[in-house]
């Protein structure tokens, strides 16, 4: 999921470039991400054992190849601690495999699932392909987000609007091939300058409206949330948190202010914010600083790893320089 509305309300920052224009660039992918889109399309045409999402990720990576592009997989570690709630839900749910959650530590993922299966054949099929894959310590977008903002790669694949707040700068959220082929691009440079939302703005907004880390303010709309971090400013909106707690969401709920950076209109929740000074309250707030804490600093393997030079990616990066 990653945030709740995220992609949204950087619509405006979304950008459809001609595939050509990855030639020649370094790009990482959140592995995870592909194959559920792939799985998706395989769903709707025939049964996972015709192996659709193989043949799918396939033609990706050909067209990827043929414009002289360096890839390399990047593929999910444990689940890490902050996330179980959200695996809770969507083990009601029936959307995911079920595993032990009855732990406070980041978990292991179930490696024998029909899905990790799947992850299982497409690092094959990058390997006969001589796509490197680097396993994650944890999240996969987050490790994406490093070897990006470490200038490792160029930009990554992924679907999971949580990367921006992991640090990435360049974010291609989907792909197209054949005649006319494009990819969908987002540049933290654009959200940045057209909305005025640096990482932390965007951390902030993970917390108010929710996300894999956090379930959100209750009654806090899309439109509030997006007035009560720009008001504040990027700069000092999570030192203001710290020294408030989420109490300045309330405050900020009642400023008028500008609204044309966020694409969802006013619902009646929105007006219906009702935060006080109660324990379950100050719960929360410990809870912004684990969450500000995960997004930061988040588990993965640092730039100058055995694993990352193991993947060759810096080798390759010099071989493209």
């Amino acid at each position: 999921m990653g945030v709740k509305n995220l992609w949204d309300i950087i619509e405006s920052c979304k950008k459809t470039i001609p595939l050509h224009h990855l030639q020649n660039k370094r790009v990482s992918i959140d592995l995870s991400c592909w194959m559920v889109q792939l799985q998706n399309v395989n769903k709707s045409h025939c049964s996972l054992k015709d192996k659709l999402y193989i043949k799918g990720l396939f033609h990706r990576l050909r067209a990827l190849i043929a414009l002289n592009c360096t890839l390399i997989f990047v593929t999910d570690g444990s689940i890490p601690a902050i996330k179980l709630s959200t695996y809770r839900r969507r083990l009601k749910s029936g959307t995911e495999d079920e595993i032990n959650l009855n732990n406070t530590s980041s978990l292991r993922r179930n490696m024998g699932s029909e899905f990790s299966c799947m992850i299982k054949e497409a690092k094959l099929l990058g390997m006969a392909l001589e796509v490197p894959c680097l396993d994650g310590v944890e999240e996969a977008e987050a490790q994406c987000a490093l070897l990006n903002s470490e200038s490792l790669c160029d930009g990554c694949f992924t679907s999971d609007s949580d990367v921006f707040l992991f640090g990435a700068r360049t974010v291609y959220r989907d792909i197209c091939l054949g005649e006319g082929g494009f990819v969908v691009c987002y540049e933290m440079a654009d959200i940045e300058r057209e909305l005025g939302f640096g990482r932390n703005s965007l951390i902030t907004l993970s917390v108010l409206l929710g996300s894999d880390y956090s379930p959100g303010v209750r009654g806090l709309g899309p439109e509030s949330a997006c007035r009560i971090v720009e008001s504040i400013g990027d700069k000092g909106v999570l030192q203001r948190i710290a020294l408030e707690g989420l109490s300045f969401a309330r405050k900020g709920s009642r400023k008028q202010g500008c609204s044309r950076r966020c694409n969802h209109k006013e619902n009646e929740s929105d007006r219906q914010l009702n935060i006080n000074g109660s324990e379950r309250d100050l719960q929360g707030e410990k809870h912004f600083q684990q969450v500000v804490g995960a997004y930061l600093k988040p588990k993965c393997h640092s730039a100058d790893s055995e694993a990352v030079h193991g993947s060759n990616i810096k080798e390759q990066r010099c071989s493209k320089s």
